[in-house]
This record gives structure tokens, C-alpha cells and sequence, in this order.
């Protein structure tokens, strides 16, 4: 249920939004992350509501048919939501208001455009989680540190890395349901070698890192440790698309960060 809700997601950007934090040393206020999880969930939510909303049958998939049986009550809880978030931006700092403002700007492009360039969703959903994730400590610190450029490289990757996986898996969903994504509209063969081709990217950028950089192993083993989960979901992909297990491992990856924040 809380994979189904999207708790999880929220959780994990909240997360991800501390560990940066963390690696920049900037200072992440309660009221920041509070608006930060509360405004994922309600993205994430509006999306599944919407998608719902223009099917005329029984989604395919358990999230979405979720969306449909509990429609009113979802939409009135996302309502609540922001008014909710709507208090906690009154709380937090000037200049992650205003960074805030140009996101949002991002978000509702999203919203019109996924459906006429639907290759493009899951590139544009990774890329709007990465920049939600690093709102607040790079709005505060005011630019990206030259060693923490290729993480926030790699973090986006791991990102973009999640959503192709998943569109990949929910491939004949998606047709059934009519929903655009890269899988759909390029095949699971071209899906299959983008992903590969990020993985072996990503493992590069992880060997540069701790060549380069040294000073935060801790760091770059937890992106490399993200990135091996959703390449063991690739390559078990028939297991994990059973009782979609893979969204449960898939989304729980955002959360080992917290290894971090624990040292």
C-alpha cells in the first residue's frame, strides 16, 4: 500500500534531499523537507490521478486501478495536501521559495507535454526528482562543489536508470492502458540497450569518483549500490515483474542514502 501511495517516493526524496545536503554541509530546515516530500507525493499523485481519470476500463496495473476505485478520496487528501504545503512555504528560506517557484514552472511543462512526447517522460521525470532532491541544498549553497558534480550526475542517472526500468517492465501495461513511454514507443530491445548502456556510464562515473575524489567513499559506494539493485531487477526482470516486486525494490533504492546520514 505505501508503494501503491507513493509513500515511499516521497520518503526516499526527503532522504535523498538529506544526503546532499549532508555532502554540500548546508543546513536542511524541518519545514524544507516536510514541503519537499509533501509536493512529490502530490506530484506523483496528480500524475495517477490523471492517467486514471482518462481510462474508460479497469487500469492494468494495481496503482492505477487504485486511482480509479478511490478517485474522490485521493483527490481530496492531495487537496489537503496542499493547502498543507501551501503553510510550510510560508516557513521556509527566501531563496528556496523562489527556486521552488522556477520547479514548479518544470512540473507543469511536464504535465503538458508528457502525453505528445511520451519517449521523453521518463527523461524529464528523472531529471524534475533530481532537481526536487537538490532544491533545497543547492539553492542554499548557491552552486554545485566541483567534487559533487559527478554524484549529482550519477544520482540523476540512477534516476532516469529507475523510471526507464520501469517503463521497460510496464511496457504492455502501458499499451493496454494507452500510456506513452520510451518502452512503448521504441521497444524493449532499444530499452534494454539505453539501460545497459547507463549502467556501464554509471559504473565508470563511480570509478572516476574514486579516483578523482577519494575524500566521500562512503558516498559513491551507496550510488553504486543503488545502481547494482536496479540492475539485479534487469536481470531478473521475470522475477521482479511478478506482484510488481520490482516497484517495491526499485522505489526502496532512493532510501539507502539514509546509510549515510547515519555515520
Amino acid at each position: 500500500m505505501i508503494n501503491v501511495l507513493s509513500l515511499d517516493v516521497a520518503a526516499g526524496a526527503m532522504i535523498c534531499a538529506s544526503f546532499f545536503a549532508r555532502l554540500m554541509d548546508v543546513a536542511i530546515l524541518p519545514q524544507g523537507l516536510i514541503s519537499l516530500g509533501l509536493t512529490v507525493w502530490v506530484i506523483y499523485t496528480a500524475d495517477h490521478l490523471l492517467d486514471a481519470k482518462k481510462l474508460n476500463q479497469a487500469a492494468a496495473t494495481e496503482r492505477h486501478r487504485f486511482h480509479q476505485r478511490h478517485f474522490n478520496v485521493l483527490l481530496g487528501v492531495m487537496i489537503l495536501a496542499i493547502v498543507v504545503d501551501a503553510t510550510q512555504i510560508y516557513f521556509i528560506r527566501r531563496v528556496v521559495f523562489f527556486s521552488g517557484l522556477w520547479l514548479s514552472l518544470l512540473v507543469a511543462v511536464y504535465f503538458l507535454i508528457q502525453q505528445r512526447f511520451g519517449f521523453m517522460k521518463e527523461l524529464l521525470g528523472s531529471l524534475l526528482y533530481t532537481g526536487g532532491v537538490l532544491l533545497i541544498p543547492l539553492s542554499v549553497k548557491g552552486y554545485i562543489p566541483g567534487p559533487f558534480i559527478l554524484p549529482v550526475l550519477q544520482f540523476g542517472m540512477v534516476a532516469w536508470i529507475n523510471l526507464l526500468l520501469f517503463s521497460m517492465i510496464d511496457q504492455w501495461r502501458d499499451e493496454k492502458d494507452h500510456h506513452p513511454s520510451f518502452a512503448t514507443t521504441f521497444g524493449q530491445a532499444v530499452t534494454g540497450r539505453v539501460l545497459l548502456f547507463l549502467f556501464i556510464l554509471s559504473a565508470l562515473l563511480s570509478v572516476i569518483q574514486l579516483s578523482l575524489f577519494p575524500s566521500k567513499p562512503l558516498a559513491t559506494l551507496i550510488l553504486v549500490l543503488m545502481s547494482i539493485f536496479l540492475l539485479f531487477i534487469f536481470l531478473k526482470k521475470k522475477y521482479f515483474e511478478r506482484e510488481d516486486r520490482y516497484r517495491l525494490l526499485g522505489d526502496a533504492v532512493f532510501m539507502l542514502p539514509f546509510i549515510y546520514l547515519l555515520f
